[in-house]
C-alpha cells in the first residue's frame, strides 16, 4: 500500500449525501478487513457542479474523472464509484479491486399520494434525467393504455423528491439502491419490476478502484469482492460496450442468477434499447452457464448485443437528447 500502516487509508468520494453514505459503508468494510483507519476525502466532480443535463455533458462519466485524477496524483489511495457511472473502458493504470455485493438493482417510483405506477393518472408528469428510464417508462405507460409526460430533472435525492412534495411533478424515478443506502427506501411508493423496466448496466453495484500498481491494496480490497455481482455486472457492461453506447444512452441491462433448487447453475442476461417515446423497443435475453471468468462474462454480453443489433438496436441508439 502507498501509505505507512500507521497512516489512514484515504478514500476518495463525491460529496453528495448518497456518495458519502456509500463510501462510508465501504470504509467500514475496509477497516474490518485491514485493521487500518480509513478517512474520507471529499472530491467535487464536474457532474456535481454542472447544471446541464447529463446527456448534454457527456453522460455519467462526468462524475468519475475527478476521482480518477486524484488517484493518479496520489491524493487518495482508493475511490468508490457507483458502477453505473463508470465508462466501460477501464484505464490501464487503474483497477477495480472490488465489487461488493449488489444492492437492489430496480428503479423506484416516488409518487404523490402513495400511488403505484399503474395508479398514476393519464398524463402524469414523471421526473427523470435518464433516457433509459424515459424510453421504458413511456413504453410501460403505453402498455397500460395511457400516456405520461417525462420531465428531465437533475439534483440530489432531496431535490428530486422535493419536486413531488411541492406538487410540481406527480412522481420521480430513482434507483432503489440509492434510496436504501441513505435510509429512505420506505419513501418508494412502487418498485418497478425488472420484467417491466430494466435498470442501467451495473445499477445498484459499487466499484472500489485503486492503482493497478498497488498490489497490497488490491489484495486487501479483494476481500470485499462478490463474485456473483462481478459476473453479472461484467456481462451487463459488456453488452453496453458492444452496443457502443455511453452511460447516457437509452440502454437497460440486467443479469440474474438462476437456481435449480439451491444450486445456481445459469445466468440470464436481459437487454433493452428503445426510442424515447416508448413506441419501439428491442428487448432480448440470453441464458447460459454462470460465467467463471471475466472473458466468459464479456462473451455473454457481446453475444446478446450482437442479437440486439441484428434486430435493429443500432437505429435506436442515436436518440440522446431529452
Amino acid at each position: 500500500m502507498n501509505t505507512r500502516p500507521d497512516q489512514p487509508l484515504r478514500l476518495g468520494t463525491r460529496r453528495s449525501k448518497l456518495a458519502m453514505s456509500q463510501s462510508g459503508h465501504v470504509a467500514d468494510a475496509v477497516r474490518a478487513v485491514t485493521g487500518r483507519a480509513v478517512e474520507l476525502v471529499e472530491i467535487t466532480t464536474f457532474g456535481d457542479v454542472s447544471r446541464e443535463h447529463l446527456s448534454q455533458i457527456g453522460g455519467t462519466g462526468v462524475f468519475v474523472t475527478a476521482l480518477r485524477d486524484a488517484l493518479l496524483r496520489g491524493e487518495v489511495d482508493f475511490a468508490v464509484h457507483s458502477l453505473k457511472d463508470l465508462p466501460t473502458a477501464q484505464p490501464d493504470d487503474l483497477v477495480i479491486a472490488a465489487m461488493p455485493r449488489r444492492e437492489d438493482a430496480r428503479d423506484a417510483l416516488v409518487a404523490r399520494d402513495g400511488l403505484t405506477f399503474e395508479q398514476l393518472p393519464d398524463g402524469a408528469r414523471i421526473g427523470t434525467g435518464s433516457p433509459r428510464r424515459t424510453a421504458q417508462l413511456n413504453h410501460l405507460a403505453l402498455s397500460l393504455g395511457k400516456r405520461i409526460e417525462t420531465v428531465p430533472i437533475r439534483g440530489n435525492v432531496d431535490t428530486r423528491i422535493g419536486f413531488v412534495r411541492d406538487g410540481e411533478l406527480d412522481a420521480v424515478v430513482l434507483a432503489a439502491a440509492g434510496l436504501n443506502r441513505i435510509g429512505r427506501g420506505v419513501e418508494a411508493t412502487d418498485l418497478l419490476s425488472v420484467d417491466s423496466v430494466l435498470p442501467a448496466p451495473g445499477q445498484g453495484a459499487l466499484a472500489v478502484e485503486c492503482l493497478a500498481s498497488d498490489t497490497d491494496l488490491i489484495a486487501a480490497l479483494g476481500e470485499l469482492d462478490d463474485p456473483d455481482t462481478r459476473a453479472a455486472v461484467t456481462a451487463e457492461r459488456s453488452l453496453l460496450a458492444a452496443l457502443e453506447a455511453g452511460c447516457s444512452a437509452p440502454v437497460g441491462a440486467f443479469a440474474d442468477l438462476l437456481a435449480d433448487g439451491e444450486i445456481v447453475n445459469e445466468m440470464r442476461l436481459r437487454g433493452v434499447v428503445g426510442t424515447l417515446d416508448g413506441t419501439t423497443l428491442v428487448q432480448l435475453s440470453t441464458t447460459g452457464p454462470v460465467p467463471q471468468s471475466y472473458d466468459e462474462a464479456m462473451a455473454l454480453g457481446r453475444e446478446l448485443a450482437d442479437e440486439m443489433l441484428a434486430k435493429g438496436a443500432a437505429g435506436l441508439m442515436g436518440e440522446r437528447s431529452l
